[in-house]
Formats: C-alpha cells, sequence, structure tokens
C-alpha cells in the first residue's frame, strides 16, 4: 500500500492511510515509532514518538492544522494530497 507522505518535520514522515476513520487524524512514523494524531486537538490518539519528536511534530501540527485538514478530505475523497510545506 502506498501512503501519501505530506511533510517530513524533523525525519518524522506525515503520512496519511487510505480508507480511514473519523476523527480526522494523521500518522507520524519515525523509525520504529507510529503515532496516531487528531488534526484539531493534536492529541495523541494511539502510538507514540519519542517525546522530542513528538513535541516537534505538535508544534508543525498546530502551525498546519489548515493543510492537514485539506489532506484528510483529499485522502477521503480518493485524490492525492499536496505536499505541506514548512
Amino acid at each position: 500500500m502506498i501512503l501519501p507522505v505530506v511533510a517530513i518535520v524533523d525525519g518524522v514522515k506525515i503520512e496519511f492511510y487510505p480508507d480511514e476513520h473519523p476523527p480526522p487524524h494523521f500518522h507520524a512514523r519515525y523509525a520504529e515509532f507510529v503515532a496516531q494524531i487528531e488534526i484539531r486537538t493534536s492529541r495523541v490518539l494511539r502510538g507514540s514518538l519519542p517525546p522530542a519528536k513528538l513535541n516537534r511534530v505538535l508544534s508543525w501540527a498546530a502551525r498546519h492544522q489548515s493543510g492537514l485538514m485539506d489532506a484528510w478530505s483529499a485522502v477521503e475523497e480518493l485524490r492525492k494530497p499536496e505536499k505541506i510545506d514548512d
């Protein structure tokens, strides 16, 4: 399965999986770590990242909430999401 990677934040891949479920969220993958993070609240729904990486991703996500919601909508509509530039 090809996962749409919309950004890489401090080495952490920000991904969206097809056929996902609400609430709107993204997956942050770093080495063997994967965290599922709700877009609107920046709450970790499941999984984990090393603390420094998690802080960096949450800070980035708060600044890019609109782009993340656009990416979520695109994936829901079976379109490829746009890259999110920092």
